[in-house]
C-alpha cells in the first residue's frame, strides 16, 4: 500500500502528461487539417482532370463561335443559302440565271477578243469568277463576270507586254497568245490579292473617293477606247500596237490611214450583224411588257452568223476572219508569273479600284431598290477571291456588267443563284459546245461589243445635263474623259482623283462668307445679303464662313473678314502705329530741346546754379511724366466688368484710342465669329484667330466665338489657344448669348486687358 501511495501521484502525472500530449496532438490535427485540404485541392486544380477539362471546353466552345462567326461573316452563302425560300424564288432565279447566260455567252467571246485573248478564255472568265462569288458576294442581282471596261484596260496591258510583232515582224499566234494569256492571268492574281488585302483591313470606302460625275467620265471615255479598238475587226485590218499616252490617237489615225484596204466581206457582216442586234433590242424596249423575257438578239445573232459563216465559207471565200479552234474542257490551274508582278502592280491596283467601283455602285443601286444592305468591304473580298481563283484557272479580271445585271433584276432574280445557273450553262458550253463556234466571225463578236456600248455612250448626253445642274462637277466629268482619252486608261484615272480632291481643296479655300443679321423676335440669325428681314444688330458684327478655316484657307478667311466689316483694319493700325510713333518722337525732340536750353544756361552760371537747374529739369521730366499719365486716362473709354463684380472701371489711356488720335472708328464694338461650319482646327487656324483677335483689339473692337463644337474647343484647348488674353468667357454656345452679352458689354472685358501678341 505504501509502495501503491508513494506511486500514485507519479502515475497520475504522467496519466494527465500521456492526455495533454494527445490533446495536442489532436489540435494540430484539426488545425492542420484544412490546409492540407486545401494544398491538396490546389494539387488537384493545378493537375486534375475535371477542371482542365472543363477549361478546354470552353476554350474550344468560344474557338468554334469565334470560327463560325468569321465563317458566317465571309462566307455569306451559307448564312443566306439555308433560308433561300424555293417556292418563291427558284422560278424566277431559274429563268433569270438562263437568260442571263445565253448573253454571257457571246459577252464572253466578244470581251476576250476586247482582251487580246483567244475567245475560249472568255468563256472560262464566264464560270470560274461567276461561282465564286455565288458563293462569297453579298449582292443579290449583280451579273459578275466579263465586262467592257475591264476588258479594254486589260488589253491595254497585255498588248504592251505581249505586242503582235515577233520574230522581226512575222506574227506567231500561238507564242503571243500564250504570252498574253499568261500576263492576263498574272493580272489577275495581282488585282484579286489587291482587292482581297484592301478587304480584309476594311479599305471599301475607298470607292468614295471616285465620284459619280468622275465614274461616268471614266467609263464614257472607256467606252470611246472600246469602240476604237474594235474598229480593226469591223474593217478587218491588221494595226501596229500602240501603248501609253496618245495611243487612241494613234490608233485612230492609222485605222482612217488604212481604210482603203477594208475588206469588203468582213464589214458587211459587221453591218448586217449590228443592225440585227439594233432592231432585237428595239423590239425588246417595245415589248418589254408583253414578253416574259427579253428576246436573245446576241445568241441567236451568234448561231446565226455561225451557220452562215460555215455553210457559205466566209473565211476562204471573203477573207473573213473567224473565231477559230475552241478547244472543249477546261484547263487545269497554271501559277502565276510572279516575274511580272513589278509590271503589273500599277496596272492591276487600278484595275481592281475601277472593277471594284463598277460593282459596289451596282450593287447599292439594287440593294436600294429592293431593300437589302450590301457590305462594301465583303464586295472587295468576294471580287477579290473572284479575280484570284479565276487567275489560276486562266481567267483575266472580271467586275459586274450593267446590261446583264439589268437582266438579271428584270427577268425574276431574287438572289445569285441565278449567277450560278449561268455559271453552270457557260460549263456545259465549254465541256461540250464551244467547238461548235469555231467559223463564228470575228466581226459579229465586235459588232456585239459596239452595240453593247449604247448605254455608255450615251453618257455624253451628262454635259449638257451638269452645265445646267453643277459646273464643277461638269468640269470633273471634262477632265477625268479627256484625261482617259489622251493619257490611257490607267493614267487617266489616276488624273482624275488627282484634280477631283483638288478640286474640293479650291472649293473649300472659296467657300461663302456672310454678314449674318437678326430675325426680329427671334434668336434666329441668317445672311443680310439673302434674308430681306434679317437686320444687323446695332453695334454688333456676326461674321459666318461655310466651310472649315484650315491651312489652305485660313489667309482667305481673316481677309474676307476684314472685308465683310466694311472697315479697313491694316489701314487703321498702321496708321495708329504711325502717330503715335510720331507723338513718342516729337515729345522725345521737346524733352532733348528742354535739356539743352538748361544745360547752355547751366554753364555760364556757377556750380550751386547748375545743381538748382539740375534739380529744375529733374522736376520737370518728371512734371512731363504726370501730365503725360494724366493725358492718358479718359473717363469715357471706362467699361464694366464682364462679372459685374463691382470693380472699378478699367481706364484706356486717352492719347492712343482711335478718336484722339483722330482716326475713324468702326461703327461696332464687337465682333462675334459663328464658328459652327469648323469640323477641325489646325495650327494655321489657331493663329489666324489670335491674329483677328489681335487686330480688331487694336481697333477698339472686342472678338468673341460661338457655335463651336465639342470636338473643336478640344482642340482649341490642345493648341493652347485660351490663355489671360483669351480666356473661355469669349466662347459661347450660340450666337445669340454672344449677341445678347456683347450688348450688355460694350467695351473689352476686364479678364481681358492685355493685348494679343499677333503671330
Amino acid at each position: 500500500m505504501g509502495l501503491a501511495d508513494a506511486s500514485g501521484p507519479r502515475d497520475t502525472q504522467a496519466l494527465l502528461s500521456a492526455t495533454q500530449a494527445m490533446e495536442l496532438r489532436r489540435r494540430d490535427y484539426h488545425m492542420e487539417r484544412p490546409l492540407l485540404n486545401q494544398e491538396h485541392l490546389e494539387e488537384l486544380g493545378r493537375w486534375g482532370s475535371a477542371p482542365r477539362t472543363r477549361q478546354w471546353q470552353t476554350w474550344l466552345q468560344c474557338s468554334r463561335a469565334r470560327a463560325r462567326a468569321l465563317l458566317l461573316q465571309h462566307l455569306p452563302v451559307l448564312v443566306w443559302l439555308p433560308r433561300y425560300p424555293v417556292r418563291d424564288w427558284l422560278v424566277g432565279d431559274l429563268l433569270s440565271g438562263l437568260s442571263v447566260a445565253i448573253m454571257q455567252l457571246p459577252q464572253g467571246l466578244a470581251y476576250a477578243l476586247l482582251a487580246g485573248l483567244p475567245p475560249v478564255f472568255g468563256l472560262y472568265s464566264s464560270f470560274y469568277p461567276v461561282f465564286i462569288y455565288f458563293l462569297f458576294g453579298t449582292s443579290r442581282h449583280i451579273s459578275v463576270g466579263t465586262f467592257a471596261v475591264m476588258s479594254v484596260m486589260v488589253g491595254s496591258v497585255t498588248e504592251s507586254l505581249a505586242p503582235q510583232a515577233l520574230n522581226d515582224s512575222m506574227i506567231n499566234e500561238t507564242a503571243r497568245d500564250a504570252a498574253r494569256v499568261q500576263v492576263a492571268s498574272t493580272l489577275s492574281v495581282l488585282v484579286g490579292l489587291f482587292q482581297v488585302g484592301l478587304g480584309l483591313i476594311h479599305f471599301g470606302f475607298v470607292v468614295t473617293y471616285l465620284s459619280e460625275p468622275l465614274v461616268r467620265g471614266y467609263t464614257t471615255a472607256a467606252a470611246v477606247q472600246v469602240f476604237v479598238s474594235q474598229l480593226k475587226y469591223v474593217f478587218g485590218l491588221h494595226l501596229s500596237s500602240h501603248s501609253g499616252p496618245l495611243s487612241l490617237i494613234y490608233t485612230v489615225l492609222e485605222v482612217c490611214r488604212k481604210l482603203p484596204q477594208s475588206k469588203v466581206g468582213t464589214v458587211v457582216t459587221a453591218a448586217v450583224a449590228g443592225v440585227v442586234l439594233v432592231v432585237v433590242k428595239l423590239l425588246n424596249d417595245k415589248l418589254q411588257q408583253q414578253l416574259p423575257i427579253p428576246i436573245p438578239g446576241e445568241l441567236l445573232t451568234l448561231i446565226g452568223a455561225t451557220g452562215i459563216s460555215y455553210g457559205m465559207g466566209l473565211k476562204h471565200r471573203f477573207e473573213v476572219d473567224v473565231v477559230g479552234n475552241i478547244p472543249a474542257g477546261l484547263v487545269p490551274p497554271v501559277a502565276p508569273n510572279t516575274q511580272l508582278f513589278s509590271k503589273l502592280v500599277g496596272s492591276a491596283f487600278t484595275i481592281a479600284v475601277v472593277g471594284f467601283a463598277i460593282a459596289i455602285s451596282l450593287g447599292k443601286i439594287f440593294a436600294l431598290r429592293h431593300g437589302y444592305r450590301v457590305d462594301s468591304n465583303q464586295e472587295l473580298v468576294a471580287l477579290g477571291l473572284s479575280n484570284l481563283i479565276g487567275g489560276i484557272f486562266q481567267c483575266f479580271p472580271v467586275s459586274c456588267s450593267m446590261s446583264r445585271s439589268l437582266v438579271q433584276e428584270s427577268t425574276g432574280g431574287n438572289s445569285q443563284v441565278a449567277g450560278a445557273i449561268s455559271s453552270l450553262f457557260i460549263l456545259l458550253i465549254i465541256v461540250k459546245l464551244g467547238e461548235l463556234f469555231h467559223d463564228l466571225p470575228k466581226a459579229v463578236l465586235a459588232a456585239i461589243i459596239i452595240v453593247n456600248l449604247k448605254g455608255m455612250l450615251r453618257q455624253l448626253s451628262d454635259v449638257r445635263s451638269l452645265w445646267k445642274a453643277n459646273r464643277a462637277d461638269l468640269l470633273i466629268w471634262l477632265v477625268t474623259f479627256t484625261a482617259t482619252i489622251l493619257l490611257n486608261l490607267d493614267l487617266g484615272l489616276v488624273v482624275a482623283v488627282i484634280f477631283s480632291l483638288l478640286l474640293v481643296v479650291v472649293r473649300t479655300q472659296m467657300p461663302h462668307y456672310s454678314v449674318l443679321g437678326q430675325v426680329p423676335d427671334t434668336d434666329i440669325y441668317r445672311d443680310v445679303a439673302e434674308y430681306s428681314e434679317a437686320k444687323e444688330v446695332p453695334g454688333v458684327k456676326v461674321f459666318r464662313s461655310s466651310a472649315t478655316v484650315y491651312f489652305a484657307n485660313a489667309e482667305f478667311y481673316s481677309d474676307a473678314l476684314k472685308q465683310r466689316c466694311g472697315v479697313d483694319v491694316d489701314f487703321l493700325i498702321s496708321q495708329k502705329k504711325k502717330l503715335l510713333k510720331k507723338r513718342e518722337q516729337l515729345k522725345l525732340k521737346q524733352l532733348q530741346k528742354e535739356e539743352k536750353l538748361q544745360k547752355q544756361a547751366a554753364s555760364s552760371k556757377g556750380a550751386s546754379v547748375s545743381i538748382n537747374v539740375n534739380t529744375s529739369l529733374e522736376d520737370m521730366r518728371s512734371n512731363n511724366v504726370e501730365d503725360c499719365k494724366t493725358m492718358q486716362v479718359s473717363p469715357g473709354d471706362k467699361m464694366e466688368d464682364a462679372t459685374a463684380n463691382g470693380q472699378e472701371d478699367s481706364k484706356a489711356p486717352d492719347g492712343s484710342t482711335l478718336k484722339a488720335l483722330g482716326l475713324p472708328q468702326p461703327d461696332f464694338h464687337s465682333l462675334i465669329l459663328d464658328l459652327g461650319a469648323l469640323s477641325f482646327v489646325d495650327t494655321v487656324c489657331l493663329k489666324s484667330l489670335k491674329n483677328i483677335f489681335h487686330d480688331f483689339r487694336e481697333i477698339e473692337v472686342e472678338v468673341y466665338m460661338a457655335a463651336c463644337q465639342s470636338p473643336v474647343v478640344s482642340q482649341l484647348e490642345a493648341g493652347h489657344f485660351f490663355d489671360a488674353s483669351i480666356t473661355k468667357k469669349h466662347l459661347f454656345a450660340s450666337v445669340h448669348d454672344a449677341v445678347t452679352f456683347a450688348l450688355q458689354h460694350p467695351r473689352p472685358v476686364p479678364d481681358s486687358p492685355v493685348s494679343v501678341t499677333r503671330l
